[in-house]
Formats: structure tokens, C-alpha cells, sequence
């Protein structure tokens, strides 16, 4: 008798509403089409389980609270058993129901000698919210919608995907938040949960932040001119290094930067000078790809700390850049692998960075912080090895000073005196007495005295 009054109030109810019995035998369906402006639910008919399902689903994706189903076809033995199956299906199989669906109570009885099924549905969410479900045909149409949700700073995104796959929604809003710094603010905590059996799921994701959506509107305005500003810097024919080393400079000459972690890293970076390697690595990344440069982001270790760099591709070689770490060196500077011995990475994900044979990178591999940078020799500042026609320059000696030697005057010629001519003299006389020998010195001879002759 309860049974009895409780559909025939229903349908009561349905009958003064203006709603009738559906005479179709088929339930055709449009899930999540508009709600009528009369804010009312037909009455469906359904002869077997398939028809007593659709129908249900319908119900629950029109976001019904009460509703009846017509059953005067419906085989009466087996209609609480399909009932039953339908209800369990609708909750937990269902990607609208197991979304939206808390409880499922029905009555079966009938009312003027037609059979009939009263429904009454709570919902853990509010009419509006079912009837905001977006349908999806794949993945990728999923992905662009997820894109769309974190550059407005949406709180929320339910999505009914025809084709679903398994993913991992909360790396692809971080590898999306990475690759385009100037439209995310900040990468918002993700939490996902997937409804339903099948291809054809429910997926809901909640986007938490931090930051008020107004304040992250306003710093996403506020950074777009300083993107589009580094673009026109390096618009116009030139050396890819040229650019990769214009684009450092507009970054790093901007501030006298802090080095802080900040939830909102861009922001924080380009207009209050306070950011970590992450956030250097990130906004220039974005700032070459803007350029037409290609260049993506190193998650590693530096000296054993979590540290970001970058990749760049020049002239078909790829070149480790560390902002940081060039910020250092006062300039620009690119390393090849060989010589980034206190970093660590993932050398299975990356290009191997050998570089060019080139001047530049064999002096830049081995400096170090502090260094004085090698420089190409330009003039005769730096010593060469001498010529062979060249004497090597010696040191230079101590030269004593010197007194002048006096002037010797020319020596005048002495007047030559003629040769003495000897004198004539006479002969002696000759004498008449006779002459006595010279006396002689005594001779001591070896051997005794000498004796005398």
C-alpha cells in the first residue's frame, strides 16, 4: 500500500508538471544536453534491462532529484533484479553516476494498473555542477582543456572523455607550468580522480593554489610585456650565440638578484629580483623558444643541492648554460659535458653536450669561478718566442757610471837629432913603457881555492 501511494503521488506530481508516459519503446539520450527552462523531467519508458539502465543514467545526468520510470512492458518477474543491477551499475560503473551520484532509492509498484518505477537520487554535487560536464573525444582533447584551465588559474576541471587513457595529470601540469612560465603563475597542487568503468570515464581535477586568482591574473598581465620585450631584443638577423648571450644579459642585468625559492617564481624573478636556479632556467628557456632558439631545462644536482640549467642548441651542437654560474664569470658562457664535473643528471634524457672544436669552448672547459678569463692574444702584450734573427731580450744590466777619460793631446813629433858623428881624434903616442895585463878577480873554481896564475 506504501509502494502504491508513493508512485501514485509521483506521478501525480509528473501529470500536473504537464509531463506524460514516454510511448517510446527506446530511450534516446544527449547526456549533459541544456535543462529545460520548465526545470522538469519527462517520464521514460524502458521494456528491458539495457532500456531500464539508459533510462537511469539519463536521469542522473539530467541531475534529477525524483523521477519515475515506465516499466508496463517490463518483464514483472525480473524487474526488481534488473532494478537492482541498474542501480549498483549507475553507481559505481557509470562515469556520471560514480561522479555525482551519492545514493539511489526506488520504489516498484504501479498506479492505475500500470507498472512503474519511482527513483529518488542524492547527489554529492549540485545540479549545475552535472550539467557543466564537458564531453571529450581523447586525451588530447583533455590535455588542451587542462592547458586552457591553468592559464585562467580554474580551480576545477571535469571532463567526460570518451577515449580515456591512463595519465598522469599532475606531471603534465608540471611539465606544462615549466614550459610556459609567462602564462602560469604558479604551479597549482593537483588532485585527480577518475570515475567509472570502460573507455568512457569522468575525470575530475582540483587545482589548489596559494595565490588569490585575481593577484594571479594581474602578475600574469604584469610579466606578458616583459616576455614580448625580450623577443623584439634579439629580433633580426644574427649568430644563434649572439642571441643566446643577448638574452642572458636582458635577464641577468635586470637586478641585483636574491637568491629565495618563491611560489610564484616569474613573477617574483622579473619584477622583484628573487629567484633560485629554477626560476632563471625556466623564464630563459621560454625567452628562446620565444626567439626561435631552441633550449629546454636540466633538473639535476650542483655540489650535491636540487639545481636547474639549461640545454641550448647552437650551430647543430648542444652546450650546457648555467646562468648562475655565468653570472659569475661576468658573461655569457656555454660548457660541454667534460666540464660539468660537479653536476649530476639524467644523461639518458639529455643530448650529450660535446660542442664544437672551438676556441671559445676549450678555454671555457677549464676555468673555474674567480679565474681570470683566457683571452685570444690581440697585440704584442703577451711574450713571443724570439725570431732566429732576433736576439731573446735579456736582462737588463746595472751600468755603473763612468768618469770620462781625460783628452790625451796628439803627441807632437820629438825632433829627430841627427846621428852623433865621432869625433877625429889623434891616435895616442905610443907608449915606451911596457904594458902591464888588467888585474883579474881571483876565480873560485869547484873543489878548493882557486889559485892564482
Amino acid at each position: 500500500m506504501k509502494r502504491k501511494f508513493l508512485l501514485g503521488a509521483l506521478l501525480l506530481s509528473l501529470l500536473l508538471s504537464g509531463c506524460s508516459w514516454s510511448a517510446s519503446p527506446y530511450v534516446s539520450v544527449t547526456p549533459h544536453q541544456e535543462q529545460r527552462q520548465n526545470n522538469q523531467t519527462d517520464v521514460v519508458t524502458a521494456s528491458n534491462y539495457l532500456e531500464l539502465l539508459e533510462a537511469l543514467k539519463a536521469i542522473i545526468a539530467d541531475g534529477a532529484e525524483v523521477s519515475a520510470i515506465n516499466v508496463a512492458e517490463y518483464p514483472e518477474d525480473t524487474l526488481a533484479y534488473s532494478m537492482e543491477r541498474a542501480v549498483q551499475y549507475a553507481l559505481l560503473n557509470d562515469p556520471v553516476g560514480a561522479y555525482a551520484v551519492e545514493s539511489i532509492l526506488y520504489e516498484t509498484g504501479s498506479s492505475g494498473g500500470l507498472p512503474a518505477v519511482s527513483v529518488s537520487i542524492t547527489y554529492r554535487h549540485h545540479r549545475s555542477e552535472v550539467q557543466r560536464i564537458r564531453r571529450v573525444a581523447d586525451m588530447d582533447a583533455l590535455r588542451g582543456a587542462v592547458a586552457l584551465a591553468l592559464e585562467g588559474f580554474d580551480p576545477s576541471l571535469v571532463m567526460l572523455v570518451e577515449q580515456y587513457e591512463t595519465e598522469d595529470f599532475t606531471q603534465f601540469v608540471q611539465d606544462y607550468a615549466l614550459l610556459n612560465p609567462q602564462m602560469v603563475m604558479e604551479t597549482p597542487h593537483v588532485t585527480e580522480r577518475v570515475y567509472g568503468t570502460g573507455n568512457e570515464r569522468v575525470v575530475e581535477l582540483i587545482f589548489t593554489y596559494q595565490t588569490s586568482r585575481d593577484a594571479l591574473r594581474r602578475m600574469q598581465q604584469e610579466v606578458k610585456p616583459v616576455f614580448e620585450a625580450a623577443a623584439l631584443y634579439v629580433s633580426g638577423d644574427g649568430e644563434e650565440y649572439q642571441k643566446f648571450s643577448q638574452l642572458f644579459a636582458f635577464l641577468v642585468e635586470r637586478f641585483d638578484y636574491k637568491l629565495e625559492t618563491s611560489i610564484t617564481p616569474v613573477y617574483s624573478l622579473l619584477h622583484h629580483g628573487v629567484g633560485d636556479s629554477r626560476a632563471f632556467a625556466t623564464v630563459y628557456a621560454a625567452m628562446c623558444r620565444s626567439a626561435g632558439l631552441e633550449c629546454m631545462t636540466v633538473n639535476g644536482t650542483h655540489f650535491g643541492e636540487p639545481w636547474t640549467w639549461n640545454i641550448v642548441r647552437e650551430d647543430g651542437y648542444y652546450y650546457h648554460v648555467d646562468l648562475l654560474r655565468s653570472r659569475e664569470f661576468g658573461r655569457y658562457r656555454q660548457f660541454a659535458d667534460s666540464s660539468m664535473d660537479s653536476y649530476v643528471w639524467d644523461y639518458s634524457v639529455y643530448p650529450a653536450c660535446i660542442g664544437a672544436p672551438r676556441f671559445r669552448l676549450e678555454q671555457e672547459a677549464a676555468q673555474k669561478p674567480g679565474q681570470v678569463e683566457p683571452t685570444v692574444p690581440s697585440g704584442p702584450s703577451l711574450p713571443t718566442e724570439p725570431k732566429p734573427s732576433e736576439e731573446p731580450i735579456r736582462p737588463e744590466e746595472t751600468i755603473v757610471p763612468t768618469v770620462p777619460e781625460e783628452t790625451i793631446p796628439p803627441t807632437v813629433p820629438e825632433e829627430t837629432t841627427p846621428p852623433t858623428v865621432p869625433e877625429i881624434t889623434e891616435p895616442p903616442a905610443p907608449s915606451t913603457e911596457p904594458s902591464q895585463p888588467a888585474p883579474t878577480e881571483p876565480q873560485i873554481l869547484p873543489g878548493g881555492p882557486a889559485e892564482k896564475s
